[in-house]
């Protein structure tokens, strides 16, 4: 059996191990779906919004790795481990809520936020809340910030069955019902001592009904992504899965919390490890990345029907077209596909480990990838985590946790930044 903690340190070390370690380079031959990236910089003008730590003590947040949502007036919103924020179209920031370090309100956030019409925010933390849970952080809860930023925990996942460490943040209901994963928590009997993850509904008294419990068996486990829903109330998500022996799924479960796997990965040649969220588009077609596994392979974006027939739009080849994309994609009304890669593209980047500091994508519906931006990790940021927000205009959004300013933080606090089209 391998220990939670055990598990814990080495995923941390895949999500950072583009930033810390310099990779072997590798020659590859260029797939019959995927076509070398030619650079469309010139139709983007790159526009660094705001650089976090820029005020002592880091109190306007820092090292963001979830992507943005926007309000009617161009208001972005996001979290950072330590705080909720706006940014203004100017650029200007603002901290709306504060968590308390492995405090009872929820501590260490890397959810992306949803918003209701009154213009509360929703999302989770990974550790906080209940204090007494297994975790010795706290196991997380699902928060709400109201327009006054008073915060109102929803609920505080007890570390056992119910789940515990959310890394996403949720999806809604008509009605108000709000559902989620956790990365860990669930069905302890899966091999690992916290179990391999739930999928769950929270309704809006705060009542939790785990849906799934991964069993890490064909369903795989550890779902780093939230959720989409489709029009009759079915779930779609993404497990990341634990290397090699299990590389992950693309699954969907019912509102009565039916289990189906759609489509189990097989590591070189359609990729592994997707851990971003998934979209649907108006056919039911989903569409997702993997991250890869330097060796294998270095990532993919792909489009998977309603019944699990997957196609791979694009195997991402290292430098200079981007790697290792670690959040899911969205779209434009003419099914062009937008997001990051945490690595890859610009070799001389500030911090270069001969692997890039990271790229801005877009893929075609054709599966021809054009690099749209590549971070230097100077005031412009680096290694994006987060995926990208696409405005009515064309315009794109997002987040870097790394590189802007170096005033706090020996890889820089990172940046929210914006490529105007």
């Amino acid at each position: 059996m391998t220990s939670s903690a055990d598990h814990r340190s080495r995923i941390a070390r895949a999500r950072l191990r583009t930033v810390v370690l310099a990779l072997a380079q590798a020659v590859v031959a260029v797939a019959p779906n995927s076509s070398v990236a030619q650079s469309n910089e010139a139709d983007y003008r790159f526009k660094t919004l705001y650089e976090f730590c820029t005020v002592s003590n880091c109190k306007d947040g820092g090292l963001p790795w979830a992507s943005l949502i926007q309000d009617a007036k161009g208001n972005l919103y996001g979290t950072t481990p330590g705080n909720v924020f706006r940014v203004t179209e100017a650029g200007k920031e603002a901290v709306l809520y504060t968590f308390t370090t492995y405090g009872t309100g929820g501590s260490y956030s890397t959810s992306d936020l949803i918003r209701d019409s009154a213009g509360n925010l929703y999302g989770t933390t990974q550790y906080g809340g209940d204090l007494s849970c297994d975790a010795p952080y706290g196991c997380g809860v699902v928060f709400k910030v109201d327009t006054t930023k008073k915060e109102t925990v929803l609920y505080r996942f007890k570390g056992g069955k119910d789940g515990m460490q959310p890394w996403a943040g949720l999806t809604q209901d008509a009605v108000g019902n709000f559902y989620g994963t956790t990365y860990q928590g669930g069905d302890p009997s899966c091999g690992f001592e916290f179990g391999c993850g739930t999928v769950f509904k929270l309704d809006k008294t705060g009542k939790e009904t785990v849906l799934h419990r991964f069993a890490f068996g064909a369903d795989s486990g550890f779902p780093a992504g939230g959720l989409v829903m489709d029009k009759e109330g079915n779930l779609y998500g993404t497990t990341y899965g634990n290397g090699t022996a299990a590389p992950g799924t693309v699954y969907k479960v019912t509102k009565d919390g039916k289990e189906t796997v759609l489509h189990t990965f097989k590591t070189g040649s359609d990729g592994d490890a997707p851990m971003g969220s998934l979209i649907m588009d108006t056919e039911g077609n989903l569409y997702g990345t993997t991250s890869g596994n330097p060796g294998d392979n270095f990532g993919t974006v792909f489009k998977m029907t309603p019944k699990g027939k997957e196609t791979v739009l694009y195997r991402f080849l290292g430098v200079p077209d981007g790697q290792q994309p670690q959040a899911g994609v969205v779209m434009d009304a003419a099914g062009n596909l937008y997001g990051t890669t945490l690595s890859g593209g610009n070799l001389n980047c500030k911090q270069n480990s001969g692997n890039g500091c990271g790229t801005v994508f877009k893929v075609s519906k054709n599966g021809n990838e054009t690099l749209l931006y590549e971070f230097v990790a100077g005031s412009d940021g680096g290694f994006p985590r987060a995926g990208v927000l696409l405005d009515s205009k064309g315009n794109l959004y997002g987040t870097t946790p790394y590189a802007g300013s170096y005033n706090e933080c020996e890889l820089g606090c990172g940046v929210v930044f914006e490529l105007i089209y």
